[in-house]
Order: structure tokens, then C-alpha cells, then sequence
């Protein structure tokens, strides 16, 4: 990751930035007071003019003004936050139609009304829309976001969010740069998302021997997504030309590679879900170990496989139905145009979906059964770690040592289902549970005493 840090220079990199303002031209942002609809003739009417919210301007008609007197535009009277007056802001036509705008609403416009030519009586709009400020709603739900996660998983969830930072960090400061310097896309792919799984996985569940597990899952599930990922963009000609963003990539720079970026975003894509079933399988067995550590290696393995193939049934249509969801406007564009299904689903707009659904799909379920390999090895062949309290030993002999490390390490559940066993059945510790729980436990050995009595 240090030999491949990017320099940062966007030297041969040449677009304008629709962001980027002439001179005298700024981009201003205000709360709308009123919204009219008047004829498209009156988008010149500035601040000089007579227009108010309560008052809109008077149409008269002219018959020179051919086939724009007929067409109706939205503006809205929007108070401006640096204050003023407030200013006439013609609505795009898109977002009057598709969305619309109401009173209240907070939005962005670029203020062309300082520039030459644009002013009252102009015929040119001197405010015109540009986007809706987000900044409150998105904000109180990043908020409850973070509440909800820190109130259910507490510590945990607090360092899991801090992960996430930290992951951003890796993918703003690293790998985007990378790409746009012309680094190897595969090769940044995958030291990019190793480093963010090492720094995701410790700093979220703690150095382990669980996590450890996971971890190696996770990389041997990203190997194989890349390897997949770099033969099907090559054998499918994924060359993003269904993307408007991609094609203005294009003309930026000859470093900038588009099939680099797609095989990218494969690999990456499939992180989060791929995380998921690592570090589940690698719970599930421990826990299955914790419960029944006399248990061998083939029926642990068996045990927890039978979980694993029940998150591979689940996560499979996950991935599917989210990718479904955000290509939602293609895929209704695509019926509309009545294409057949198997063409449709190989065109340029969706086969790239397609391909990121099935190459991170094989490279989850692969993970599987390879994490519980793994878990299994290491389980058996750790155990719990010693120190603390004593047991006797499942053959009525030697000590097991069970201590706060052991919870730490193998989780909750290892204080409470560790209870080594004599030769007799009877348990040397105190039943871990509820009062009932252990009330019960204690009748079922007492009845398995009586049994071994009367035989």
C-alpha cells in the first residue's frame, strides 16, 4: 500500500466542473416562499422588476414571441439565506415534473443576476435551480443511524462505525486517487480492500483467534472475486459505455481506464456481504464449540456448514434484490422498450449489474465453507485459552483453566457453556443460566444418577 500511494497530482486531467462559476456568477442557496407558474417569457424578470410572491408579473401577449409565449414555466419566489429580498428561480422542467417543489423547500440556484445581459426584461433567467439542500435530512439520519447502532451494539458498534470511517479513508485517500493516476486497478483492489477488512474486522470485534478466522476468510473470498472479476470484464467487454459518468471519465484523461474502474467496483462491492458471512460463520463456530467442545472436528464442521448454507440462501437474493433496487430506473426503461429478456439482460445497461451480482455472489459463497474450515482448525486446535478459574477435566481428571481472557476471545458464551463434565455425567461447576435453567439442569442429572443406580 506505501509503494502504490498515489502523488496526488491531476496533472494531464482536464474538465470542467459544473460546480465551477464564471465570474460574477455564485452559487447562492435560500428557502422558497411561494411557487407560480407563469409563461417561459417571463424568466428574465430580476430583482428590477415589479414581481412579487403576492403579485406575479402581468402577461401580455406578443405576437412575436412564437411558440414560447404558449409555454408554462415553474418559478419560486425563494428568500435567500444570506437575506434580500426574495428572488424569481426558474425550476428546471425535469424536477417540475418528476418531483416539484413546495413551499418551505431548501434549494440551491446559481445567481447569474451580477453577470452582463441577465437581468430584468432580458429574457434570460437570472436564478436558476440547481439542486435541493439535504444537509438537515441527512444529517438527523445519520444521527439516528449512529444512536440506534451504538443503543443496540453499544462499544462494539460505536468502534464498528469508527471502522467505517476509517474504510472511507482508505477508499478516498487510496484507491480513488489511484485509479485516477492510472495504478493497477486489480492489484489497488485488492491491497485497498485487505487493508480496510484488517482495519474493519480488529478495530470492530478485537484481536482474536474468531477474528483472525474471518479475516483469513475474507481475504480468500476477495481473491477469488477478483479472479473473477478481472476474467469477466476482459471475456464480457465491460467497457462502461452504458454510463454517461464513464463516458465523461473518458475524455478527462488517457490515464483513466474504464474497464480498470468496473473491475474495481466488482471487487469492492461485494465487501460489506462478504464481511458479513465471514465473521457470522466464524461466530457460529465458536459458539457450536463453546456448547459442545467434545464434539470432533467432521461434526463441527457439519454443524456449522448447516448454518452456513442457510446465510448462503439468504445473502444470495440479497445482493441480487440490492442491486435490482438501485438499476430500478434501467430496468423499467428496459421493459418499456420491450427488449427480450435474455438480450436485455446481456445489453450494455445491465450487464455490468449482472455480472457484479453473480461474481460476488461465488466469491460469498466459496467464503463459506472455507471460513468454517478454517474455524473448525483453529478452534480445535486452541481450545479455550487458560486462566482463572478451575474445572475438572471431562474424565474426572486435570484442570481446565476458564477465564476473562476466554470470554474475550471466544465471546459471552464461553463463560456459561465451557462446564467441563466428570466421568460420571455430573457436572464440577455450577450451572451457567437462569435459576429454572439451572433448577432443571440439576433434576436431569439427579435423574441420570438414579438411572445408573438401578442398572
Amino acid at each position: 500500500m506505501v509503494l502504490m500511494w498515489p502523488s496526488g497530482s491531476r496533472e494531464g486531467i482536464s474538465f470542467a466542473s459544473p460546480y465551477a462559476a464564471a465570474p460574477g456568477v455564485t452559487f447562492d442557496s435560500g428557502r422558497i416562499q411561494s411557487v407560480v407558474e407563469e409563461s417561459c417569457a417571463a424568466a428574465g424578470s430580476g430583482p428590477g422588476t415589479e414581481t412579487t410572491p403576492q403579485t406575479p408579473a402581468p402577461q401580455t401577449p406578443d405576437p412575436g414571441a412564437g411558440s414560447q409565449q404558449g409555454s408554462q414555466c415553474t418559478f419560486a419566489f425563494t428568500e435567500p439565506d444570506k437575506g434580500g429580498s426574495p428572488v424569481k428561480v426558474v425550476i428546471n422542467p425535469d424536477i417540475a415534473k418528476s418531483h416539484g417543489v413546495k413551499p418551505g423547500d431548501n434549494i440551491r440556484y446559481l445567481n447569474l443576476s451580477a453577470v452582463q445581459g441577465t437581468g430584468a426584461g432580458a429574457g434570460s433567467p437570472a436564478y436558476v435551480f440547481v439542486d435541493f439542500v439535504r444537509s438537515i435530512p441527512i444529517t438527523l439520519l445519520a444521527i439516528l443511524y449512529a444512536v440506534v447502532v451504538i443503543a443496540v451494539a453499544r462499544w462494539r458498534g460505536f468502534r464498528a462505525l469508527l471502522g467505517l470511517v476509517g474504510a472511507y479513508v482508505v477508499l478516498v485517500a487510496f484507491m480513488l486517487p489511484g485509479l485516477v493516476e492510472g495504478k493497477p486497478p486489480l492489484l489497488l483492489a485488492l491491497v485497498g480492500s485487505t487493508a480496510i477488512m484488517i482495519g474493519v474486522l480488529y478495530f470492530a470485534h478485537g484481536f482474536s483467534a474468531r477474528t483472525s478466522t474471518a479475516l483469513l476468510g475474507t481475504i480468500f473470498g476477495l481473491g477469488i472475486t477478483a479472479a473473477l472479476a478481472a476474467w469477466s470484464t476482459d471475456a464480457a467487454n465491460l467497457a462502461g459505455v452504458g454510463s454517461h459518468d464513464a463516458a465523461t471519465l473518458v475524455n478527462m484523461s488517457d490515464h483513466i481506464s474504464i474497464s480498470g474502474i468496473i473491475l474495481c467496483g466488482l471487487i469492492i462491492s461485494g465487501l460489506g456481504v462478504l464481511n458479513d458471512v465471514t465473521i457470522t460463520q466464524s461466530s457460529a463456530v465458536w459458539e457450536l464449540y463453546e456448547l459442545a467442545p467434545e464434539t470432533t472436528a467432521r461434526k463441527l464442521f457439519t454443524s456449522a456448514m448447516r448454518i452456513g448454507r442457510d446465510h448462503i440462501a439468504s445473502t444470495v437474493y440479497t445482493i441480487a434484490f440490492a442491486y435490482a433496487g438501485a438499476a430500478l430506473p434501467i430496468l423499467i426503461i428496459v421493459m418499456l422498450y420491450d427488449r427480450p429478456l435474455a438480450e436485455a439482460l446481456t445489453s450494455a445497461e445491465l450487464s455490468e449489474e449482472v455480472i457484479r451480482t453473480l461474481v460476488g455472489s461465488i466469491g460469498l459463497v466459496l467464503a463459506i465453507p472455507v471460513t468454517t474450515l478454517i474455524a473448525v482448525l483453529v478452534v480445535k486446535a486452541t481450545g479455550v485459552k487458560g486462566s482463572g478459574a478451575v474445572a475438572v477435566g471431562p474424565n474426572g481428571g486435570g484442570t481446565v483453566q476458564v477465564g476473562p481472557d476466554d470470554v474475550e476471545d471466544t465471546g459471552a458464551l464461553a463463560a456459561a457453556a465451557v462446564v467441563a463434565r466428570k466421568a460420571d455425567g455430573t457436572s464440577a461447576l455450577p450451572l451457567p443460566g437462569g435459576r429454572r435453567a439451572r433448577r432443571e439442569a440439576q433434576r436431569e442429572a439427579e435423574r441420570g444418577q438414579d438411572g445408573s443406580a438401578e442398572r
